[in-house]
């Protein structure tokens, strides 16, 4: 899965729920999601090659994002044996299931 398919599929889930209320950077390898909550919809944009701050950060390899999407692994086993790796704010990490 190229990390544009993921935003296209990411960005439509996003639009689907509640705006986060903060921002949130996925890691995914060597690319980088932005999903900036902080307005009144979710925000999804490439950031790959840049320095993004925000109030949750998840890293994950390519290879896990596909098995979560696949229904491969669950989330929380993921997290157990640190598949994910969770910075800043946990609230916004436990929203992340209706973005997967």
């Amino acid at each position: 899965m190229t990390i544009e398919e993921i935003h296209a599929d990411m960005s439509a889930k996003a639009a689907e729920i509640e705006p986060l209320g903060k921002t949130l950077v996925f890691h995914l390898d060597d690319e980088r999601l932005l999903i900036d909550g902080a307005g009144d919809r979710n925000l999804v944009s490439i950031a790959t090659g840049q320095d993004v701050e925000a109030e949750c950060t998840v890293a994950m390899s390519l290879e896990t994002w596909g098995k979560l999407t696949r229904k491969e692994i669950k989330p929380f086993i993921a997290v157990a044996s640190r598949k994910i790796k969770v910075k800043g704010d946990l609230s916004i990490a436990a929203k992340l299931k209706q973005l997967i």
